[in-house]
């Protein structure tokens, strides 16, 4: 049972540590390492199982990821298409079609290079493998996180929803991508008052783009209204360009009126998680909520936003990867060194 002390540290360590804050990143990488460790004590127990037993837990923890990993390839590339076809050849539009490719093509690699029987050439798939490894292990992380955050619900009441802008159309029209996070707003804001709750101020964000008629954040109100909210439940924020602008200038709205002020911001379920650890950074007192998106925009949006995430640690990350290359060129010369 030793084994599985591993995977109940990181439980624990995961358990308090969204307590404190669910819009820590942290958060997601005690969750992979719980089921890293967990899948470790498992195989650890094959041994003394009967072969039936024995053998689902290998399938599980072997069989499953890799047959899992080649149908995410599928699955990527055809919605890779669907996305190009319907939103065009942009470069954030070829997320999908590009990992699902890159699956594949790091298969090949592996079963190419991987059999040469050259110790220089496994340190270098090797190193390839790790860092694929490193990079996917974060990824499943986020996804995994990401889906959990998701799941949150309001509790008790607000005092303001927060809705964060995405562009205009045509300068002063509101798009579907908005729309839906001002319907989620909405709701958040009708359920709470017909519970008995306070009026809880829908405060919209969003400034003027150099190609737009009108701010944002007018356009919005403007759709609110038009769709039967009432004026004085609405409050504008018109003067950001980014997310943590929008959260920025939001908390200071907010703070101005109400020091104690509780909220909630509203974004699309992609955009979650990383909007909520950008709000965490920002001092803002509320978690993130995320509206529907269209299921082909998903996929392509969520590795964008997990790059995104990537980045912003990137000086953890970047050392990881390099201290990986590094060990594969040093196990590559002593290989080279010894033929």
């Amino acid at each position: 049972m030793y084994a599985f002390v591993p995977a109940a540290l990181f439980l624990v360590l995961f358990g308090v540590s969204v307590r404190e804050d669910r819009r820590r990143f942290r958060n997601a990488v005690y969750l992979g390492l719980t089921f890293i460790f967990l899948s470790v004590g498992l195989l650890t127990l094959v041994p003394d199982l009967p072969d039936g037993l024995g053998g689902i837990i290998v399938a599980l923890v072997f069989l499953i990821p890799s047959l899992g990993t080649i149908a995410l390839g599928f699955f990527l590339i055809g919605n890779g298409l669907t996305m190009i076809r319907k939103e065009g050849r942009s470069p954030a539009n070829l997320l999908a079609f590009t990992a699902g490719v890159g699956i594949f093509a790091l298969i090949a690699f592996v079963l190419t290079l991987g059999s040469r029987g050259s110790r220089t050439w496994d340190a270098v798939v090797g190193g390839v493998v790790l860092l694929t490894g490193y990079v996917s292990f974060l990824f499943l992380c986020f996804l995994a996180y990401a889906y959990l955050y998701g799941r949150i619900k309001v509790r008790g009441d607000v005092d303001y929803v927060v809705l964060l802008g995405s562009g205009l159309i045509g300068g002063d029209r509101v798009p579907p991508l908005l729309a839906s996070r001002l319907r989620k707003g909405r709701e958040i804001h009708d359920a709470q008052i017909a519970r008995g709750g306070r009026v809880p101020l829908l405060l919209t964000s969003g400034g003027k783009g150099a190609d737009e008629k009108v701010a944002e954040a007018r356009a919005m109100a403007d759709w609110l209204i038009a769709g039967g909210v009432p004026e004085d439940h609405v409050r504008l924020e018109d003067r950001s360009r980014t997310t943590e602008e929008n959260l920025r200038y939001s908390r200071a709205i907010m703070e101005s009126a109400d020091p104690g002020y509780r909220c909630v911001v509203v974004t699309n379920n992609f955009h979650a998680f990383r909007a909520a650890m950008m709000a965490r950074k920002a001092g803002v007192n509320g978690q993130v909520l995320g509206s529907p998106t269209a299921k082909y925009f998903w996929p392509s949006a969520t590795i964008r936003e997990f790059a995104a995430v990537f980045w912003e640690h990137k000086i953890v990350n970047l050392g990881m990867c390099g201290a990986i290359v590094a060990l594969a060129a040093v196990l590559a010369v002593l290989a080279i060194n010894s033929a």
